[in-house]
């Protein structure tokens, strides 16, 4: 029976699961959309944010996309680190552990050889007690007890040691934690960073500052809370390592010492027992040798495996400790990055604040706009970083929220699938929120960086066309400045107080300039705030005209209410009216009844109507009230703002009437000043011609007087002569002209003579032309071959450098080609032995190259020898040359002494030409001041004064030279050879110089000479025409020639003289430069001097101490020596006379007496080796001085070092000084670059005020707008009861009310076209009121522009204004120079003619000096040479007194020697000889008072000898002085006769040129004695013309006194114009200084203007500003309701669209619903007559297995089942038996295979006894419930929020179930799967495939076709399943 309901129930189940999933689904879903409507606000809000709010969602996703790939990564690196940490840390433990268990085993086996043993012994113990029972009894259970101990104590140290490795592994990983925890607190501090200084640029979120602060706490707190974790962690495992070291090493060394005691009681007991046991196994004790030498292996083994351990533990704390220190490393770290970060802020933000700072500033314009190019720049990089952030944020945020549902998912598995889904809408609504705010923040961080971008570009652009003026400005200020600097140049004293004065009226005006450019700065800022403010106004105005209109559209609403009442009050009045006659029309017909009562409903409709129209017009009334209220509101509000721009436009009004004043008064200032410059520049024209005309003058009349004036007055004075002497002549008659032809002749004869000695110097002269002509031209020669040889030698280098570039090339193709070679012989060797042709060829081929290349290389070869060649050719021709110019360079010498002789003839030549010349001088100035005694005024006594002063400085620097010279003499001798020879250097560079510059001269000189030559020629053919002329006109014609032909010579040779003078400056400045480096090296030698004095007598007291002491030393030595001479001496004085005494004896006296003469030949010896050893003694004393005097010059040197010290300390000094000086200058640039940061940070700070500001002002523009959107809703909600009205009218009426209503229509629809045309009216006059605004903005354009224009003509009147004051000072400027110029040249030719003669003397005295200096050089080598020879001759001195001293060492040996064998004789003597020893011993008295006498005499003998070798010394010096004197001598001696030579050569020369001259003068005599008495005759004509001559030229005299008369006038007239002109300067001053003044008071004026209307602006912009706080507190509140209403609208449009995806489930579901009824009603009409086999099959066996009581309700339900009527069923069961065996028989026919039939249960049984009804309910309900668990999707399924995976799995899909998801997604693409309604999840339509891994169980899989299927019954979501079985069974 329960199977037979089991199966009943699993069909029933499938059936009704699907429905009421669905339901529930449904259910579900609206209760879900209702509860989030109800946690949800219910505020209004405008859907203008949405889009902001997505895009701040998609920004804040990509920021944590970013943060979450970063995070990734940063993960991936970790895992691994770990891996890899763990792999060694596993490698490290198993090695231990394999050799712990090595060690192990390796105790084991010792443990187990020593049980033997003990076993063994225990035999052997055994063994000898039988032997000997009472021997040895040792204990035998001393093995148990350490066994034990072995075992437990290593068991425990190897658990112990396991722990340990743990404790080494965790701390491993904990350092590895610390280290990944430094690098990702090191990734956010850069992240952090990057955002601060984002955030320091922008200086606008502090509450984002706030928070990074207290995360850094936080972090910081943590951070500190980690590390002292960690230390007390890392002290608690060093304890526990220390701790277990110390047992180990214990326990171990406890173990050795246990082996030890047992191995040596085991050798005891084996000894014992091999002394007891005779009979001993020696096998036995070589196993036990064996097994203890293995232990002790083992031992030491074991040993080293601790110390490896030790050491291993060792290197872990080493590590410990390095982490520790990386550690406190990145501690430091941390916090120094932190200040750096606080540094970087700060710097930056000063940065910032200095370059906007300096934006003004000319010079810093580039560097500025460099640093705001690298902000940008930055900003930028920041903006992508921070992109790159928000990807890593986003990504994060993905795999976050994977991990949260991977979690969630694992976390809850067991709850049901509802609870899953919610607890995900709720985390996803709060990652949604997160998102939303950190995409806010984001947006908002994107949007001030783009307006700080505008704000950056704007200010480079700025910046940019500052620059641009600012460089247009700089470039006409450089030429302003390049012209001022050349007209300072030129200009000098007079104008230079004007030139001050225009200065400072440059000046001032550039300041007035400055403060209009302030000015202008500030009008544009106020202009600029003034625009923003009237772009305010023009924003509240048009707000105003929105709320005018509004409400003139509710009023007109208003009016057309109140016109609607008043309609239906007519229509009622009408009705009335209607129905007053028709109520008596209805008292006489029934039907007039029924139309009352029918106008009676109508009347009550209407009366509702008319109260409903009642309330709304109370309503409107109302909002009509508050509508004039805020209409009064908005009117103050106009007016207001009306006042405002009242104010404003007055202001304006004002401004631009001042603007205007200002233009006009400017206009009028133009004017006057282009007129005064139009006045000032014809006045200057004017005064430029005068000038010009005036300079022409005067250059004329200087020119005229300079040379024409003097040529006329050189002919006045000749004429004037001439005419005196005619006077003269003609009073004197014909015997003074006897008197002047002797005169004439005379003076003939001495310019014959001197004309004679100018030809024989010109001749000579012209042959040392010739001579080096000739030589030149040979040097010139040798030049252009050596030029050429030089040009080829160069060629050949190069070809040379070629050849060996083109080697070098060879070389390496030829090691390439062996290299080749060697290759192809390899291959060729490893190939087969058969060779390919083309092989061959090649090797052919290459062979062939190898042969060339062999030949190319030998002609390189060849060719580079032959090239070496000729360059050594060259280099000997080069020497030979240089040897050739050597010789030339001495001819020259020569030559240049030669010219030098010449230049002194020609000298004095000039001075008697000069005295001519000055005597000419003087007769022009008496003339002159004849002349020009009217010209006063012209200064004279400036250019005398400045003369006497030149004389006197030059006859200073004369004396101060010689002055120098004299103590350069006196301290030259004081130097050393060195100094002397860099001195003797400079003097031949100086010499070399002169030489050079005397050639240039000479050939200067030679040209000159030539001209002069020719001149003299002209003057002598002049002389012989006028010999040739016999007529006394002709001398006269001759004189004037003559007087020309000076002049010419006169002006000829002031050239020369210009041209000397030149020269002459020349030499001078490099002899000013020679004096003051020789003045300079005096200096230095007087210091050098002074040190040396002082250095000598600190030294001369050390030196002369080591001198005495060596003297001292030297002479005890020498003492010494004496003594023993002295005695020895006396010794053999005494043997002598002991010998001379006892050779008494015939043959022994023989002996005596020859020896006697031996020692008296000895003695003679040594008294000569005496007088050696003192004369080298005194050789010695002089060694000793001559090192004296050597250590001088070494101390010298020593304070040449000294002094080199003392310049280096000097200099070091310096540099110490220059480097302290830099260090300041770099603090002074660092302090300006902190106030620059400073200035930077604070603009910073205005600019983000600014932003903040433009923000709030737009805020308050857009809640500006949907203020006026809700006034616009008003007329829309009117104008629905209109409609109502309207359509509740009454319809039935009669045709009047149609007309009525057709009439009211009609006048509607005139109202609306009123409406319309007010409404155009309207739209015009804002249009014309915006046409105004824009006039207003064109007109203000039109004034800025003319403003500009007026502008730049005034910057272009005052840059005229320039130009012409440039002018001026240019032509003033050049009228001084010009009379400064002529004054100075008038000055100078008098200066350069004394320069000239002093020149000369001081060239004179230069050579002399030289010529001492010479000398002094020549004294000096040959002292040093002396000195030298001196000091070998001490120094061979010495060798030979150090010998000498040897020697006399040896003779003394010899006599002590000596002295012993005549002591031994004396003593074999004594013996028998006592009477002898008295008489020598008298012998000996005799022979000491001799030696003292001898003693004496020496003494005075060395005396005299001393006193020689002085004389001689003095005498050797006294005799080389001399000879120096006789050499000195003989040069001058050699010199004058070279010089008598040729003064005699001369003298010879002139003589014979004298004898030429008078032979020739006395021809000409002879010659002019005939031609007298022509002359004559020709004299009385002469004298006739010369009367002639004399009227013309008394005529011409009158003529040139008018000319004066007319010059003077002329003079007088320009000086009376100069006058004019400094009354005109003066009065231009004046004008210029009232100009000034004008204009200061008009620059103060207007300054004040513009004071004033600054405060009036501030005070408005403060005032302003109040508004602006006020508005944007009001911006804060609508940003609130904003933010509200967008989350409002955000919620909205979800649900609107999980509405519209319900609304398309649900088409679906009726879709599937649809299709389900069509193949239910199909399945019925095919199923009616059919019977599922299953079921009956079920059904029939539940019969049998039901009891038999409940059987018939068993058949009764199948009998329902299968449609057969109860009362059937009833006699049915009436019957027999017979009837059911029919039944089953035909029941049986059919069957099914679907469902399997359900296995009876225990529990089933005991409720046999319940109703099958009951039993039928419990079964539908326990297979209602699915007993299998929910299905579990995979964690990877569960894809992110618009995840590819997911659209993957979409695409998977096949076709016919994505076209069911498609429509069902609809537009929510978001939702996770687990939103996807249960509908979705299971289709009654069968699909193709299950879609996303369809779930198993039968209640989720769609329903077959196969399976029966039952109509959908109805049932409400209040009834339970039970209910509706339980009506299932009741049908």
């Amino acid at each position: 029976m329960s199977s037979w309901l089991g199966g009943l129930g699993s069909g029933l189940g499938q059936s009704l699961g699907q429905v009421g999933g669905s339901l529930a689904s449904l259910t579900g879903q609206i209760s879900n959309f209702t509860k989030d409507m109800l946690m949800e606000g219910t505020e209004d809000v405008p859907a203008d944010l949405l889009n902001s709010g997505r895009e701040e969602n998609e920004a804040t996703h990509s920021v944590l996309r970013s943060e979450n790939e970063r995070l990734k990564k940063l993960y991936t690196d970790l895992e691994e680190k770990h891996e890899a940490s763990e792999l060694q840390i596993k490698q490290q433990s198993s090695s231990y552990r394999s050799q712990l268990q090595q060690k192990e085993e390796e105790i084991n086996h010792l443990k187990a050889r020593q049980i033997a043993l003990q076993d063994e012994l225990l035999r052997l113990q055994s063994a000898a007690q039988s032997v000997h029972p009472g021997s040895g009894r040792v204990p035998a259970a001393t093995a148990s007890p350490s066994l034990s101990y072995g075992i437990s104590h290593h068991v425990s140290a190897f658990h112990e040691d396991d722990m340990d490795f743990g404790d080494v592994i965790s701390s491993q990983q904990e350092i590895n934690r610390l280290s990944n925890e430094v690098s990702r607190l090191k990734s956010e501090l850069g992240h952090w960073r990057h955002i601060a200084e984002v955030q320091g640029t922008q200086s606008s979120d502090q509450t984002e500052i706030c928070k990074l602060q207290n995360i850094i706490k936080e972090l910081k707190q943590n951070r500190s809370q980690e590390i002292d974790d960690h230390q007390h962690e890392m002290s608690v495992l060093q304890n526990a390592h220390q701790q277990k070291l110390t047992e180990i090493s214990r326990r171990h060394r406890e173990e050795l010492s246990d082996y030890e005691e047992r191995i040596e009681e085991l050798e005891n007991l084996l000894q014992q027992g091999g002394s007891g046991v005779t009979v001993t196994d020696h096998s036995k004790m070589y196993d036990m040798q064996n097994t203890i030498q293995i232990l002790q292996t083992e031992k030491v083994e074991s040993t080293k495996k601790i110390e490896e351990l030790e050491d291993k533990i060792k290197e872990i704390y080493k590590r410990l400790s390095s982490a520790e220190h990386e550690r406190e490393v990145w501690k430091r770290e941390q916090e120094r990055l932190e200040v750096e970060k606080r540094q970087l802020t700060e710097q930056y933000a000063e940065n910032e604040i200095m370059r906007l700072s300096s934006l003004n500033q000319d010079n810093s314009l580039a560097e500025d706009n460099q640093k705001l190019q690298m902000c940008v720049q930055i900003l930028e990089k920041e903006k992508s970083l921070l992109s790159q952030e928000k990807e890593e944020l986003q990504m994060s945020l993905s795999k976050l929220s994977n991990e949260y549902e991977v979690i969630k998912n694992t976390a809850t598995r067991d709850i049901d699938l509802f609870s899953q889904v919610r607890d995900l809408k709720l985390n996803l609504e709060v990652k949604e929120q997160e998102l939303n705010q950190s995409i806010h923040e984001n947006e908002v961080l994107t949007a001030e960086l783009e307006e700080l971008d505008r704000q950056n570009q704007e200010a480079t652009k700025h910046v940019i066309l500052i620059k641009d003026q600012l460089s247009k400005q700089q470039s006409e200020g450089d030429s302003v400045i390049k012209k001022l600097k050349e007209d300072l140049d030129d200009g000098k004293q007079r104008i230079h107080q004007l030139e001050d004065d225009k200065m400072n009226i440059i000046k001032e005006l550039d300041m007035q300039k400055e403060k209009l450019t302030h000015s202008e700065r500030a009008l544009s800022d106020l202009q600029l705030t003034k625009q923003k403010l009237e772009d305010k106004v023009e924003d509240l105005v048009d707000q105003l005209s929105k709320s005018e209109k509004n409400n003139f559209n509710i009023q007109k609403e208003n009016c057309e209410l109140r016109e609607h009442i008043r309609q239906n009050e007519e229509e009622l009045s009408t009705v009335r009216s209607e129905l007053t006659p028709s109520q008596s029309q209805d008292s006489n017909s029934n039907l007039k009844d029924d139309f009352l009562k029918e106008r009676e409903t109508e009347v009550r409709t209407l009366k509702q109507n008319l109260s409903e129209v009642e309330q709304l017009n109370e309503h409107l009334k109302q909002v009509a009230f508050d509508l004039r209220t805020e209409n009064e509101k908005l009117v103050v509000a106009c007016e207001d703002v009306r006042n405002q721009l009242e104010e404003s436009i007055a202001g304006n009004n004002q401004v631009s009437l001042e603007r205007t004043a200002m233009l006009e008064t400017l206009k009028c200032e133009k004017a006057q000043l282009e007129a005064e410059l139009c006045g000032a520049e014809k006045r200057l024209l004017e005064e430029a011609k005068k000038y010009k005309q005036t300079i022409e003058e005067l250059s004329s009349a200087r020119s005229l007087t300079t040379s024409a004036l003097q040529l006329e007055h050189e002919r006045l004075v000749q004429l004037s002569q001439e005419k005196d002497s005619e006077i003269a002549e003609l009073k004197k008659s014909i015997e003074q002209m006897n008197t002047d032809h002797q005169q004439m002749k005379e003076s003939l004869l001495s310019s014959l003579e001197e004309q004679k000695q100018l030809t024989q110097l010109i001749n000579e002269k012209e042959i040392c032309i010739v001579k080096l002509k000739e030589k030149s031209s040979e040097l010139q020669g040798e030049l252009d071959k050596c030029a050429q040889t030089l040009r080829k030698n160069e060629t050949l280098r190069q070809t040379i450098e070629e050849k060996d570039r083109s080697l070098g090339a060879m070389k390496e193709e030829n090691n390439h080609l062996q290299e080749e070679l060697e290759r192809i012989r390899e291959q060729q060797s490893r190939a087969v032995p058969m060779p390919e042709p083309r092989a061959l060829d090649s090797t052919t081929e290459l062979e062939s190259e190898l042969s060339r290349l062999h030949i190319i290389k030998d002609h390189l070869e060849e060719e580079i020898k032959h090239h070496q060649k000729m360059i050594e050719d060259q280099n000997q021709n080069k020497l030979q040359l240089l040897q050739s110019l050597q010789e030339q360079k001495k001819e020259m010498d020569e030559f240049r002494y030669q010219h030098e002789q010449m230049n002194i003839t020609h000298t004095q030549l000039f001075l008697e030409k000069d005295e001519e010349i000055k005597n000419l001088q003087k007769t022009i100035e008496q003339i002159k001041a004849q002349l020009h005694e009217e010209r006063r005024d012209i200064p004279t006594e400036n250019s005398d004064i400045f003369q006497e002063t030149k004389v006197q400085s030059l006859t200073i620097e004369n004396e101060s030279e010689k002055h120098d010279l004299s103590k350069a003499e006196t301290e030259r001798l004081v130097k050393g050879i060195k100094e002397r020879e860099l001195e003797i250097k400079l003097l031949n560079e100086k010499n070399i110089s002169l030489t050079k510059q005397i050639d240039q001269l000479s050939k200067d000189e030679v040209g000159k000479l030539t001209q002069i030559i020719q001149q003299k020629d002209l003057e002598i053919q002049a002389l012989h025409a006028r010999i040739s002329s016999a007529s006394c006109s002709q001398d006269v014609v001759y004189l004037q020639q003559q007087l020309h032909a000076y002049a010419m010579e006169r002006e000829k040779v002031m050239v020369v003289l210009n041209e000397k003078t030149r020269e002459n400056s020349q030499l001078k400045t490099e002899y000013h430069k020679m004096i003051d480096i020789i003045s300079a090296k005096e200096a230095a030698l007087i210091k050098l001097q002074d040190e040396n004095k002082k250095m000598s007598t600190r030294f001369e007291s050390s030196g002369q101490d080591m001198f005495k002491e060596t003297i001292q030393n030297l002479s005890r030595i020498i003492r010494e020596k004496d003594i023993e001479i002295d005695a020895l001496s006396q010794k053999c004085q005494t043997l002598l006379t002991v010998l001379q005494t006892s050779g008494t004896g015939s043959e022994v006296g023989g002996v005596n007496s020859n020896q006697f003469e031996e020692l008296l030949q000895e003695r003679d010896k040594l008294k000569q080796q005496v007088k050696k050893m003192e004369e080298w003694k005194q050789q010695v004393m002089t060694t000793v001085q001559n090192m004296q005097h050597e250590s001088a010059q070494l101390q010298e040197e020593l304070h040449q070092l000294q002094a080199q010290v003392l310049v280096d300390s000097d200099n070091n000094s310096k540099l110490q000084v220059d480097y302290t000086g830099l260090i300041q200058s770099y603090e002074r640039n660092e302090t300006k670059l902190k106030n620059f940061g400073q200035e930077l940070a604070q603009v910073q700070h205005s600019i983000g005020q600014l932003c903040n500001t433009k923000d709030l002002l737009l805020g308050k523009l857009d809640i500006m707008s949907p203020q006026l959107s809700p006034g616009s809703s008003l007329p829309a909600q009117s104008a629905e009861p209109l409609k109502a009205c309207q359509s509740a009218g009454p319809h039935e009426s009669p045709q009047l009310l149609q007309q009525e209503v057709d009439d009211l229509r009609r006048s509607l629809q005139e109202k609306d076209a009123t409406i319309r045309t007010l409404q155009e009216n309207n739209h015009r006059l804002s249009e014309s009121v915006a046409a105004s605004s824009e006039v207003g903005r064109r007109e203000h354009e039109q004034t800025d522009s003319e403003v500009k224009q007026l502008k730049e003509k005034q910057e272009v009147l005052q840059n005229l204004l320039k130009e012409k004051d440039l002018l001026i000072k240019a032509k003033s400027d050049q009228l001084h120079s010009s009379n400064e110029n002529f004054t100075n040249k008038v000055n100078e030719n008098e200066l350069l003619r004394q320069a000239v003669t002093n020149l000369k003397e001081r060239i004179l005295i230069l050579e002399m000096d030289i010529s001492k200096l010479k000398g002094e050089n020549e004294k000096i080598v040959e002292t040093s040479r002396g000195k030298e020879t001196e000091y070998q001759a001490l120094q061979e001195t010495n060798m030979k007194f150090s010998m000498m001293l040897r020697e006399k060492e040896f003779e003394c040996h010899s006599m002590r020697e000596k002295a012993l064998a005549f002591e031994q004789l004396l003593k074999e003597k004594e013996q028998g000889k006592a009477g002898e020893l008295n008489q020598l011993l008298n012998a000996v008295k005799s022979m000491q008072e001799k030696t003292v006498t001898f003693q004496q005499e020496r003494d005075q003998v060395m005396l005299a000898l001393k006193q020689k070798q002085m004389e001689n010394t003095t005498l050797q010096n006294e005799v080389q002085h001399l000879r120096d004197k006789e050499s000195r001598l003989n040069q001058e001696l050699q010199r004058l006769r070279d010089h008598l030579l040729e003064s005699e050569d001369s003298h010879t020369r002139e003589a014979l040129a004298a004898e030429d001259r008078e032979a020739k003068l006395r021809k000409k005599v002879t010659v002019l004695e005939e031609k007298l008495v022509s002359s004559s005759n020709a004299m009385e004509n002469a004298s006739h013309q010369a009367s002639v001559q004399v009227e013309s030229l008394q005529e011409q005299l009158n003529v040139i006194s008018k000319q004066r008369d007319e010059t003077a006038l002329q003079l007088s007239v320009s000086q009376e114009q100069v006058k004019q002109y400094a009354l005109s300067l003066a009065n231009l001053q004046m004008v210029l200084e009232h100009f000034q003044q004008e204009e200061k008071a008009m620059y103060s004026a207007e300054l004040e203007k513009q004071n004033q209307l600054l405060a009036e602006w501030k005070k408005k912009a403060e005032t302003l500003e109040g508004k602006v706080l006020s508005l944007q507190e009001r911006l804060d509140e609508a940003n609130a309701a904003l933010d509200s209403a967008s989350r409002l609208t955000e919620q909205l449009d979800l649900k609107e669209e999980q509405i519209e995806e319900l609304k398309k489930q649900n088409e679906l579901h009726q879709e599937m619903l649809d299709d389900a009824q069509k193949k239910l009603m199909n399945l019925v009409s095919s199923t009616e007559g059919k019977v599922d086999k299953v079921l009956m099959r079920n059904l029939f066996i539940g019969h049998f297995h039901t009891p038999k009581n409940q059987r018939h309700e068993v058949l009764r339900l199948m009998g329902s089942i299968l449609g057969v009527k109860r009362e059937e069923m009833e006699q049915l069961f009436a019957e027999d038996q017979g009837g059911v065996t029919r039944w089953m028989s035909g029941w049986l026919g059919g069957g099914s295979k679907s469902v399997p039939s359900t296995p009876l249960r225990p529990s089933q049984q005991s409720v046999f006894n319940s109703s099958f009804s009951e039993l039928f309910v419990k079964f539908l309900e326990t297979e209602s419930h699915p007993s299998v668990p929910p299905p579990k999707l995979p964690v990877h399924d569960l894809k992110p929020l618009d995840s590819p995976g997911r659209r993957k799995v979409d695409t998977s899909i096949p076709g016919s179930s994505k076209d069911v998801a498609e429509p069902r997604a609809g537009r929510r693409t978001d939702l996770s799967p687990f939103l996807a309604p249960r509908s979705a999840a299971v289709p009654l339509i069968n699909p193709a495939g299950h879609g996303l891994g369809g779930p198993g169980h039968l209640l989720l899989k769609p329903i077959s076709d196969v399976l029966p299927t039952f109509t959908p019954l109805p049932v409400s979501p209040d009834n339970s399943a039970g209910v509706v079985l339980k009506d299932l069974l009741k049908q």
